[in-house]
């Protein structure tokens, strides 16, 4: 099997020419592509890209990988569809001119073709590798030497809310839809219509414009509200019950053992169940799921008072000159610290070290501030607030004097405690009582004042010094580069995801901080590169 290689003409043709000279106000980026495009995919990359198909045995694709990897690139900066993109690649000429395909009539890919690639892409992990290749194209440019570049970088840090692509829904919602669902499936696959699935399971609320519509209650009496509960509950189960016993179990398989999976989640995360009945548990569960069609989607925070439902992009970029070197989506309700592994280790394989880190406070837990700070790096960022006393008249936690060295903590009056990190300080009840800054220092009637020491007060107690001083907050200053590396990621792909779960958003943001990496190439003085990474 022959797998056709993509080897556009590096010359450029007088009506090549002719339309390099109209690009030279708006959209830049297709200049560019066209000048560099033998660079962005070389030969190493276009074999690894090929290869993905002989690694599966499938046939070979009607057109070859490395002009469908532009394609990719071209939809980023475009922000298009599969369907659109077809179509440009015959009716714009901006489009013809990065594919070598000037005044063809007819495109080079289907819409399937080009879907298949991407799943092959994300599949075989090259849409990290084709951000690489931006980086790597980064700095092999005049302006962005790799000799007169320090292998150690100065990296930040950062993440932003993503808004999931599926719908968020409320429990008796996420109930019927996931009811809804498996009804549909188990009538494609039976060959009965959906009203008939539904009557004979009796599940007949499912057939109602919404499933509150079908229940019919007064939603503010709590004892109706219960009762439709258990109504939808158990119509939903016999739904499950009909369709075991109508399908076989070699049958029951596909996408409506997704749904069925989906509604048992929704049922345990939600529901509990005694003789007294089915009723709302108490709470929200850790890992609440809140949309039927998108399983990772999860509730998010990423200030006190900003929630959000979807995921979390992150980005860490070189703060010298503004490339993205790695970037990774996490489910909203993950922690930063947890994605924080991901980006580095992303970054290490590409041979970079990272001397200094600026990151956000939600980073700071992540082991890799240990790993870069005993590699002899320095990691930097704002430390956390320290808590005052609930009553704001005593001593807050900065009257009390700490000695990281000794371990030992001095309260205002003199007194002094040995500390372990990540414990609580307790002060002698005996010393307390008669200390006549009691008053000032704890309410407290028989006990002694107590201090928090976090895990990390070493590092703490740097930062705030860092805080405190001008230089210092110079310092931290330094970190807003990512955040206009991730403001300019938000301005092209906009606020909510393109695509279901996890993985393919993962992708998304790759190529998108791809596009990105090249319009800064791009707009470097002497910014071509010298020849190919």
């Amino acid at each position: 099997m022959t797998i056709q290689r993509w080897s556009p003409s590096v010359e450029v043709s007088e009506v090549e020419q002719r339309i390099l000279k109209r690009l030279t106000r708006v959209r830049k980026l297709f200049g560019f592509l066209r000048l560099q495009r033998h660079n962005i995919i070389d030969e190493a990359f276009e074999e690894a890209l090929a290869a993905m198909y002989r690694d599966t045995g499938a046939g070979a694709p009607p057109a070859a990988p490395g002009l469908l990897c532009m394609v990719v690139l071209l939809q980023a900066y475009m922000q298009t569809s599969d369907a659109e993109a077809v179509e440009l690649s015959v009716m714009d000429r901006r489009w013809q001119l990065v594919l070598d395909r000037l005044d063809e009539e007819k495109p080079a890919f289907s819409q399937g073709a080009l879907q298949n690639f991407r799943e092959r892409l994300i599949a075989h992990d090259l849409d990290r590798r084709l951000l690489e290749r931006t980086v790597e194209l980064a700095r092999a440019t005049k302006e962005f030497d790799a000799k007169k570049l320090p292998k150690g970088l100065r990296v930040g840090m950062d993440s932003r809310p993503l808004e999931g692509a599926g719908r968020v829904e409320d429990t008796f919602n996420l109930l019927g839809h996931a009811g809804r669902k498996i009804a549909e499936c188990a009538a494609d696959m039976t060959g009965m219509s959906f009203s008939e699935v539904c009557e004979q399971s009796k599940a007949d609320v499912l057939l109602a414009s919404s499933v509150k519509a079908g229940l019919d209650v007064d939603w503010s009496d709590p004892e109706q509200k219960a009762g439709a509960l258990e109504t939808l509950v158990v119509q939903v189960r016999s739904l499950v019950e009909w369709v075991a016993r109508a399908l076989s179990g070699e049958a029951l398989e596909g996408p409506i053992t997704k749904y069925i999976e989906a509604l048992q989640q929704v049922q345990d995360q939600n529901l509990e169940e005694d003789d007294a009945g089915i009723r709302m548990r108490q709470g929200v569960a850790p890992d609440r799921r809140v949309s039927i069609e998108d399983s990772e989607m999860r509730h998010g925070r990423k200030t006190k008072n900003k929630r959000f439902n979807g995921y979390k992009e992150h980005q860490a970029a070189d703060l010298d000159n503004g490339i993205v070197l790695a970037c990774t989506v996490a489910p909203a309700n993950q922690p930063e610290e947890q994605a924080g592994a991901t980006l580095k280790s992303d970054i290490e394989r590409q041979g970079l070290t990272i001397k200094e880190l600026k990151i956000d406070r939600g980073y700071i837990n992540s082991p890799i501030v240990d790993e870069i700070e005993h590699a002899g790096g320095d990691v930097t960022c704002k430390p956390w607030s320290q808590r005052r006393t609930r009553n704001m008249e005593l001593f807050s936690k900065s009257a009390f004097k700490l000695d990281m060295e000794t371990q030992t903590i001095t309260c205002p009056a003199g007194e002094v405690e040995h500390f372990e990190p990540g414990s609580v300080v307790e002060f002698d009840p005996d010393a307390c009582g008669p200390c006549p800054l009691r008053s000032q220092c704890t309410s407290s009637a028989s006990r002694g004042r107590t201090v928090s020491i976090a895990e990390d007060e070493e590092r703490q107690v740097r930062l705030r010094i860092l805080q405190s001083t001008k230089e210092g907050r110079e310092k931290l200053r330094e970190r807003t580069g990512i955040e206009h590396s991730q403001a300019h990621t938000a301005n092209r792909k906009g606020d909510r995801a393109r695509y279901v779960g996890v993985r393919k958003n993962v992708f998304d943001l790759r190529r998108t901080a791809a596009v990105q990496n090249l319009e800064l190439v791009q707009r470097t003085p002497r910014g071509a590169p010298r020849a190919a990474a």
